[in-house]
């Protein structure tokens, strides 16, 4: 591993190299991503979605994250629907590495990154993840940041044409975290 990874706030240039990898990795996705408009795997198209991600950032729903590897973006990291009242205070988390970026470490030192984010910017308590039951990679890189599986959602999302289950993961950020990688 001679990358170093690191995370920061998306910005507009980042939608081309963004767009790239998703064009790239179709394929691959498509196990555990939803299906997309051909416009979502342009730059034009990703420069539309981080304007919508910039506007939910403003607006304090969101913390869209680029995931780095020697100053290079190659995947995303995003907290989404971030209650930040006092008695919430929590957050989704999803995250997607590059194929050309996998099994290099990236995925789970972005995750204990963004940990750190949620715990120290954004005060939060509680953050939910979720997989595709068939999904052993991101499962270890969620336990490996001290998450546990808590349920299954039935049919709780649309991928390559039908709807399967996703198992939900929880840590809560006040506690201290187990395991590799734990922020």
């Amino acid at each position: 591993m001679s990358s170093s990874t690191r995370i920061r706030l998306i910005t507009p240039a980042d939608a081309a190299p963004i767009a790239a990898h998703y064009a790239r990795d179709v394929e691959a996705f498509r196990r555990w991503e939803p299906a997309q408009p051909p416009e979502f795997f342009t730059p034009e198209g990703q420069a539309a979605r981080i304007d919508r991600l910039l506007t939910g950032h403003e607006a304090g729903t969101i913390w869209p994250g680029v995931v780095l590897a020697d100053d290079r973006p190659i995947g995303q990291i995003t907290m989404s629907t971030i209650l930040p009242q006092p008695f919430l205070r929590r957050a989704s988390l999803g995250y997607w590495i590059a194929t050309t970026a996998q099994n290099q470490g990236h995925a789970g030192r972005a995750v204990s990154l963004a940990l750190t984010v949620m715990t120290d910017r954004l005060g939060l308590h509680r953050v939910e993840a979720s997989t595709h039951l068939e999904n052993l990679a991101s499962q270890r890189v969620l336990r490996r940041n001290g998450f546990t599986p808590y349920g299954v959602a039935h049919a709780a999302i649309l991928l390559d044409g039908r709807w399967q289950d996703s198992l939900l993961w929880e840590r809560i950020l006040d506690e201290p975290g187990t395991g590799e990688g734990a922020a």
